[in-house]
């Protein structure tokens, strides 16, 4: 998704152009202040694309947005089935928002299990839109409807559109030479050149798209182009569609500059080449596919030119390994995965923490245990990251809030392992990864300066005044050892799994040596420079709810909720989750409760609890979804009354 927008002059060209609009259509035009769209089918419909496409045309008109992607874990699950169905949701408003939203206004089914998985999330007197030439009796059936849900009476409290999409797809591309099934394929240009129209989303964006995608296949680009503008057609033209709807640009949302839309694992990526760029270090990605960490791979693979290399191993732990010979050999090093990765890389993690060499572990956080949730997000592999090693293996974590900043986070986690020469957690998820939200593009002179010093001659001088080279001699600042350059003249040292002598490196069986080490590396992290967390709290409340990662904005939305309705509760959230802000301590004793929500059973709230003592309440769900603001905000509503 590459459009962008420019926060202040084209947003108010773009109202007054829609307000043209209104005046000069015969439908009734409606303004609102935000939407959420969800578009659902098969595995095989391209709901994916639609929404994205949707997405990038509303995110270059201004709006604020925020999206959640939804699809089955198989590659092509049965058709017509309810696990086969692919959903994605998409909220864009005039102002500034944080989730995806709670409830779909508008729901897009393309066939009956489609609308029989979704039905429940909807509102009453939400709008749906269904393509009835897939409710046969057989497609029916094989979800459970022993009747038409179109004429049994069950939708009445609902706004149903019923419109034939694939017979007026086909209907509108029979002068292409096209088989029917080749044309019943772009359908899902015809919904979405339909909802274009119903909401005013600019369409030169997806037809340029369009083009450029099927460059090799121009005539399937014109049939695709053809339908989408029958769709949008049809809602001008048909008597079903009596109102559309506009939702101007979020203008005070967003700071000047210039703006695009970004998913996590894209933001991410251009973090980690950002990063490299700003140690003047060459990227080395060590990398085994897994969702929903493998996009990270298909997109540092395009940076060549940045000094990115990548390699797809045979397997997790060929790829971290690989990783770490290349941190030291003076790279930026990074491994990337998800949950069931961590637990085949967790030997080579703890040699990096024994080797104390840079190294970014990225975990895509996914439902478990084993290969549990490919597609659904959680957030249940935080004590993983902090113990899942044998012996004392610190390591810092760190946890991205939003997609957008994943980008900032990625700097942060390099920052972090080339000061203090050890590999770091960096815990996304899938819902940050998938999920997209506009990003200010930065200017350079906004960006860290990560310039790397490496050891270039001698560092310590003998009793008998010969200059020798150190490699565990430390900073006394950060404690990290120095980082030399395999192959550099006089700075020939050895390195290994097997304790090291303090200063020399040498192995060392002595048991003080070995308390020492494991002191001093544990000390090393305990020392990181980070950030204090500050608590957001204008009214003085009594009852704080503290979050980390992806739960930002469902939080943020809930307390927003709570403060409307003139409730009082104070925020925090963990960027940093080893060590923790030195200052969170005394944020936790400032207030009488304390509530956790997490996407697991409770990880954080084990660690601040066994840590500061302090009574915290969780609040968890493990259902592979984002939590949702009015559920949230219900919870913490009972933890204030209390």
């Amino acid at each position: 998704m590459t459009s962008q927008v420019s926060s202040t002059a084209e947003q108010a060209d773009g109202a007054v152009a829609g307000e043209q609009r209104a005046a000069a259509g015969a439908k009734d035009v409606r303004r609102l202040d935000r939407v959420i769209i969800r578009f659902a089918g098969d595995s095989g419909d391209g709901m994916q694309l639609t929404g994205d496409r949707f997405t990038s045309e509303t995110a270059s008109f201004g709006n604020d947005l925020s999206t959640l992607p939804n699809f089955p874990a198989e590659i092509r699950a049965p058709a017509g089935t309810l696990p086969g169905v692919s959903s994605f949701q998409l909220h864009f408003a005039d102002h500034d928002i944080l989730t995806p939203g709670d409830a779909p206004n508008v729901l897009v089914a393309m066939n009956p299990a489609a609308l029989k998985a979704n039905i429940a999330d909807l509102p009453r007197g939400a709008e749906i839109i269904v393509n009835t030439d897939e409710f046969t009796k057989r497609a029916m059936q094989k979800v459970g409807y022993d009747s038409s849900p179109l004429e049994d009476g069950s939708l009445d409290g609902y706004s149903l559109h019923p419109v034939p999409l694939t017979t007026l797809t086909v209907e509108a591309l029979k002068e292409f030479d096209l088989t029917r099934k080749e044309a019943e394929r772009s359908k899902n240009m015809f919904a979405l050149g339909l909802l274009s129209w119903m909401y005013h989303r600019p369409t030169e964006g997806t037809e340029k798209f369009l083009r450029s995608k099927f460059a090799r296949k121009p005539d399937i680009a014109a049939a695709n182009i053809a339908a989408y503008r029958a769709g949008w057609n049809f809602g001008e033209t048909t008597e079903d569609f009596a109102v559309s709807y506009e939702v101007a640009p979020a203008a005070k949302a967003f700071p000047p500059g210039v703006y695009r839309n970004i998913s996590g694992n894209l933001a991410l990526s251009y973090g980690l080449i950002a990063a490299s760029r700003q140690a003047d270090l060459p990227l080395y990605l060590g990398s085994y596919p897994i969702t929903p960490a493998s996009d990270i791979l298909h997109e540092l693979s395009r940076h060549k030119n940045f000094g990115v290399r990548t390699f797809q191993a045979e397997d997790e732990i060929a790829g971290i390994g690989a990783a770490l010979g290349a941190a030291f050999g003076g790279s930026l090093a990074v491994t990337t995965t998800s949950g069931p990765g961590v637990a085949l890389k967790s030997e080579t993690i703890g040699l990096a923490v024994s080797l104390e060499l840079p190294l970014l572990i990225v975990d895509i956080q996914r439902g478990g245990p084993s290969t549990g949730l490919p597609t659904k997000t959680e957030q249940a592999d935080l004590l993983q990251a902090m113990y899942g090693r044998n012996g004392e293996a610190p390591v810092p974590v760190v946890a991205p809030r939003t997609p957008a900043d994943c980008f900032d986070t990625a700097l942060e986690a390099a920052r972090i392992a080339l000061t203090y020469r050890t590999p770091v957690f960096l815990l996304s998820d899938g819902y940050l990864a998938n999920g997209s939200e506009p990003w200010r593009i930065p200017d350079l002179q906004e960006l860290p300066d990560l310039t790397v010093r490496f050891a270039r001659g001698p560092n310590h001088t003998l009793d008998d005044g010969t200059e020798v080279f150190w490699p565990y001699k430390r900073d006394p600042r950060t404690l990290a050892r120095p980082w030399a350059i395999p192959g550099t003249a006089g700075l020939e040292h050895r390195i290994g799994g097997i304790e090291k002598q303090d200063g020399t490196g040498n192995i060392s069986y002595d048991p003080a040596n070995h308390d020492f080490m494991v002191r001093t590396r544990q000390a090393k992290i305990d020392g990181i420079d980070v950030p204090d967390i500050e608590a957001d709290d204008p009214d003085g409340a009594k009852t704080l709810v503290l979050g980390w990662g992806s739960t930002y904005g469902p939080i943020t939305a809930a307390v927003r909720r709570i403060r409307k309705e003139g409730g009082r509760i104070a925020q925090a959230h963990l960027r940093h989750l080893n060590p923790f802000p030195h200052n969170l301590g005394d944020v936790l004793a400032r207030y009488e409760h304390v509530v956790i929500p997490e996407m697991n059973l409770g990880q954080l709230a084990t660690l601040v609890r066994a840590k500061y003592l302090v009574d915290a309440r969780s609040y968890n769900q493990v259902n592979g979804m984002p939590f949702k603001a009015e559920q949230l905000a219900t919870a913490l509503k009972e933890a204030i009354d209390d």
